[in-house]
C-alpha cells in the first residue's frame, strides 16, 4: 500500500508539473500598449445600421453590405473596429462554434482539440508582426465572453486568424475550392481584370454579414479588403497603389506547430508593397505553416504573377500571356516534381476546375467586368456540360462567402451581394471612398449605382430553387445516414431529391449511403453505378464508392 500510495503522490506530482509546464508554454501575453484611451471613447448610432466614432464608420448599404472606415493606430483601429462591429462579432463567432460542434459533436474530443491548437499555436505571437497583434488586442476587447472556455478573447481572436491554416491543413481532403485569375496582362493599362471566388463556407449565417472594409493606417498605403467581423487577415483586396492580393490554398502535410497566419502575410503585402517586386520579398520573409497561393496584380508592373508558398519551397509563377489562372494547385518550376503538388493535380478538382476558367476566357475577345462576372457565376463544365450544381469542378460552387473583381489602374472593385456571386456586384473607387470619409452619412451611397453588375438571372431560375431544395433534402439524408434512423417515404423522398439535381453525383452517393446502413444492398449498388456516370469532385470519393461496390458484390449479390 505505501508503494502505491508513493506512486500515486508521483503521478501527481508529475501530472501537475507538466500541466504548469503546459500552461507556461500555451500562455499568449497581450501586447504592451502605452496609450489606451481610445478603449474609452464611446460609440454613437445616429441612424438604423450606423455608427460612428470620429471619423471612423460601420454602415449598412440596401444590398445588406456592412461598409466600414478606419484609421489610426493599430491599436486605435483595432478598438473601434471592435466597438462598431461588436454585435456582428457575437453573430461571427456564435456561427464559427455552431459549426464546430456540429462537425464534432463530441464535448470530450472538443475539450481534447482546444488543447490542441492551444499547443500548435503556441508560439503564434512571435510570428505575426507587433501591429497586428495590437489591432487584434484591441478588437478583443469587444469580443463576447460567452466562449470564454475555448480561452480569453485575445487568445481567441488571435487563433480564429490561424483557423483557415489549421483546417486546410488538417483537412487537406476539405480545401475550400476557390478560383481566381487575372486577364488583360499584355494589353492597355485599362484592360487588367482581376476576377476571384472565395469559396470558403462555413454556414448561411457567417457569410450574411460581409464587410466591405477601408482601412488608413499611420503606416503604410491605405487599401480595401473584403472580410467579416474581427477578421483583420486579408482573402481579397486592393491598395492605392493598384496592388491586389487573393489567396488559394494549395496541398500541405501537417504541420507541427502555427507560424504566420497566411491571411496576415496577405495583408502585409496589401499595406506595405507597392509592386510585383515588394510583394515577393515581404512573402519570402514570413514562414507560413500551409501551402498558399497568392495572386498579386500590380497595376505598377501592368501585370499579376502567383507567389507560391509552402513551408520549406517557394516560387512564383509568371506568364507571356495574356492571362493567368490559379486555383488549388501550384505551377511553378519549384514545385515541378513535388510529390504532394502532383497527387493533388491527380486527385482533386482544381486541374479540371483550372482548365474550365481557362476555357471560359478564351471564349471571350476581350474581358471586361461584366465578362469576368460571366466566368465568376459559370456553374458548368469543360465544353458546357452539366456536372451538377454545387460541384467543386465549376468555376460557381454556390459557397462563396464573396465574389470580387478588381481593376487594378483604376482602382475599381466590384464585390458581390448576397446570395454566393449571384446577386448584384456595387462598384467601389478607392479614391472616392477615402476623399472625404469624415462627411459619410447613413445615406452617403459609397458604391458607383451606374457600374453596378445586375444580379445573375440563375438566381430567379427554377434550377436555384431546386438547389436550395436539393440542400435542405441533403442535410435530412446525412442525418438519417449518421442516425441510422429511416426517412418516411424514403422511395418518395429520393427520386424528389434527385430530381433537384439529376447530374450531381453526390445525391446518388448519398443515396447509396442511406440505402447500404439501412441493409438495402439492391438499392445502394444501383445509386452508386448511376454515380459512376457523373463527374466526381475527387479519385478519394469515387475509389470510395468502388470499394463498396466491391464489398456489396463480394456479400452476395
Amino acid at each position: 500500500m505505501r508503494i502505491i500510495r508513493n506512486i500515486l503522490i508521483i503521478l501527481v506530482i508529475v501530472i501537475s508539473i507538466l500541466i504548469i509546464l503546459f500552461n507556461i508554454s500555451t500562455k499568449i501575453t497581450p501586447p504592451v500598449i502605452t496609450d489606451d484611451s481610445v478603449l474609452l471613447l464611446e460609440r454613437e448610432n445616429p441612424d438604423t445600421n450606423f455608427y460612428k466614432i470620429g471619423n471612423n464608420w460601420l454602415k449598412k448599404n440596401d444590398f445588406g453590405l456592412w461598409e466600414m472606415y478606419l484609421e489610426g493606430s493599430p491599436f486605435e483601429i483595432g478598438v473601434i473596429n471592435g466597438k462598431l462591429t461588436r454585435e456582428l462579432i457575437q453573430i461571427q463567432e456564435d456561427a464559427f462554434v455552431e459549426q464546430i460542434n456540429n462537425l464534432i459533436p463530441s464535448k470530450s474530443y472538443l475539450r481534447f482539440l482546444k488543447y490542441f491548437i492551444s499547443w500548435f499555436n503556441r508560439d503564434i505571437e512571435e510570428n505575426i508582426p507587433e501591429e497586428y497583434l495590437q489591432e487584434i488586442y484591441g478588437i478583443s476587447f469587444s469580443s463576447s465572453p460567452d466562449y470564454d472556455y475555448i480561452g480569453n478573447n485575445y487568445e481567441r481572436l488571435l487563433n480564429y486568424h490561424a483557423a483557415h491554416d489549421i483546417g486546410h491543413a488538417l483537412q487537406s481532403l476539405a480545401l475550400v475550392g476557390c478560383t481566381s485569375f487575372a486577364t488583360g496582362l499584355s494589353g492597355d493599362d485599362s484592360s487588367m481584370i482581376i476576377g476571384r471566388n472565395f469559396d470558403f463556407y462555413i454556414n448561411e449565417t457567417f457569410a450574411e454579414n460581409k464587410i466591405v472594409a477601408f482601412v488608413n493606417p499611420d503606416n503604410g498605403y491605405r487599401f480595401m479588403y473584403i472580410t467579416w467581423a474581427s477578421m483583420i487577415g486579408v482573402v481579397s483586396g486592393m491598395n492605392e497603389q493598384g496592388l491586389t492580393v487573393t489567396i488559394n490554398a494549395a496541398k500541405s502535410d501537417i504541420p507541427s506547430k502555427a507560424t504566420t497566419p497566411v491571411s496576415l502575410l496577405a495583408r502585409e503585402i496589401l499595406q506595405y508593397a507597392d509592386n510585383i517586386e515588394e510583394a515577393i520579398e515581404i512573402a519570402k520573409k514570413r514562414k507560413t505553416f500551409v501551402s498558399e497561393s497568392l495572386l498579386i496584380g500590380s497595376a505598377s508592373d501592368k501585370n499579376a504573377v502567383i507567389i507560391e508558398k509552402s513551408p520549406m519551397k517557394f516560387g512564383v509563377k509568371t506568364t507571356p500571356e495574356n492571362s493567368i489562372i490559379c486555383s488549388n494547385h501550384f505551377q511553378s518550376e519549384v514545385f515541378g516534381n513535388d510529390e504532394n503538388n502532383l497527387n493533388h493535380i491527380a486527385e482533386s478538382a482544381s486541374d479540371y476546375r483550372q482548365k474550365r476558367c481557362r476555357q471560359l476566357i478564351k471564349s471571350y475577345e476581350d474581358i471586361d467586368y461584366l465578362k469576368a462576372a460571366e466566368i465568376l457565376r459559370d456553374y458548368k463544365g469543360i465544353d458546357n456540360v452539366n456536372i451538377g450544381i454545387g460541384n467543386e469542378k465549376t468555376m460557381a460552387q454556390m459557397i462563396s462567402h464573396h465574389s470580387v473583381i478588381f481593376q487594378p489602374h483604376q482602382l475599381r472593385s466590384w464585390v458581390s451581394t448576397f446570395p454566393y456571386q449571384l446577386g448584384e456586384y456595387l462598384m467601389y473607387d478607392i479614391r472616392y471612398v477615402f476623399s472625404r470619409p469624415e462627411y459619410c452619412t447613413n445615406k452617403t451611397i459609397l458604391y458607383d449605382s451606374v457600374l453596378t453588375i445586375p444580379a445573375s438571372p440563375f438566381l430567379f431560375s427554377i434550377e436555384y430553387q431546386n438547389l436550395i431544395e436539393f440542400r435542405k433534402m441533403r442535410d435530412i439524408l446525412k442525418k438519417s445516414i449518421t442516425q441510422k434512423h429511416k426517412i418516411e417515404n424514403e422511395e418518395s423522398f429520393s427520386d424528389t431529391f434527385i430530381s433537384t439535381n439529376p447530374d450531381y453525383y453526390h445525391g446518388y452517393v448519398l443515396l447509396g449511403n442511406y440505402y447500404f446502413v439501412h441493409n438495402k444492398p439492391n438499392k445502394a449498388l444501383s445509386y452508386y453505378n448511376i454515380a459512376l456516370t457523373k463527374e466526381f469532385e475527387n479519385t478519394t470519393t469515387r475509389d470510395l464508392v468502388m470499394e463498396r461496390i466491391e464489398s456489396i458484390k463480394n456479400n452476395g449479390l
